[in-house]
């Protein structure tokens, strides 16, 4: 059986190869193709945590748990030693300072001061608050995720099981539209669930695989709380780019041959959605290739 692994470098290798050259949002330009499909079965407790470079998958379920608490700040991400959404509130605060403060300089100020974290390192309204707190056009706050869990428990055999971030009335405030912005769940006869992401925008070789892990991450702690079993996780993309100064890195990877999924578990059962920490993850049999570098377009 070919190593699932080897769509994501199918899918590398036919936009280094085929994508359609442009300039984009950052500047840097990108490879890009339209639409793409993967298929992942989780059902026996392997995860998608590509091998043919290391991905820290910490870093990404760390991310998870921070969405489900409806958070838009990066001071706990940093506390965590989260680092990967620094690069937004850092640009907006040089850009109105006029201060070329280093990136290490204005972390350590977020996480020491709670007042210069509540200035500049606000992302405005992105996925946490739209998944946890979505502002009804009536003034009502909605848990897209709790009601979510609710479905999924008392009526599993329904098609509107799905949570989104794209509230087009806050778009304008948000440091980052979502680009992972809808997930969709399905429930089989036989009590495994599955999910169907919807990425519109994917950073192929640097964001796609923290993509992975955090839904994986996402879908295990769903199917415990509602008691069923992991299935499938289907990633859908929209806008499948790499960047221009990424051509090279993806060269590098595809070079390397994958070796075989982790698996990933949950140590404890938490009494609620709310209650998974990062220690209650647990991935063994993880060897990878080495991590290649690669810098984020802003």
């Amino acid at each position: 059986m070919r190593h699932p692994e080897h769509q994501y470098l199918d899918l590398l290798a036919q936009v280094l190869d085929h994508g359609d050259e442009r300039l984009d949002r950052t500047g840097v330009g990108t490879r890009s193709i339209f639409g793409a499909m993967l298929r992942f079965d989780l059902s026996d407790g392997s995860a998608p945590i590509l091998t043919t470079k290391r991905v820290y998958w910490k870093t990404a379920v760390r991310e998870m748990l921070w969405f489900l608490t409806g958070g838009t700040n990066i001071q706990p991400l940093l506390r965590e030693n989260v680092r990967i959404w620094s690069d937004w509130p850092l640009a907006a605060y040089r850009r109105e300072t006029g201060e070329a403060i280093s990136q290490e300089k204005f972390e350590k100020r977020i996480v020491e001061d709670d007042a210069f974290a509540t200035r500049w390192g606000e992302l405005g309204p992105v996925y946490g608050k739209q998944w946890r707190r979505w502002l009804g056009a009536d003034g009502r706050e909605h848990d897209q995720i709790g009601d979510l869990v609710q479905t999924l428990r008392e009526n599993p055999t329904s098609r509107r099981m799905l949570f989104h971030g794209w509230n087009v009335a806050e778009l304008g405030t948000m440091a980052l539209p979502p680009c992972h912005m809808v997930y969709q769940y399905h429930v089989t006869s036989d009590g495994r669930l599955n999910c169907l992401l919807f990425q519109r925008s994917v950073d192929l070789l640097l964001g796609a695989a923290f993509n992975f892990v955090g839904a994986t991450a996402l879908q295990l702690m769903l199917a415990q709380q509602a008691g069923l079993r992991p299935g499938e996780l289907v990633w859908v993309g929209g806008d499948v780019h790499l960047y221009l100064n990424h051509l090279d890195q993806a060269r590098e990877q595809l070079a390397r041959e994958p070796g075989p999924f982790p698996r990933m578990k949950l140590l404890r059962h938490a009494a609620s959605i709310d209650d998974y920490r990062i220690k209650d993850f647990e991935v063994e049999g993880y060897a990878p290739h080495a991590a290649i570098k690669a810098d984020v377009a802003v």
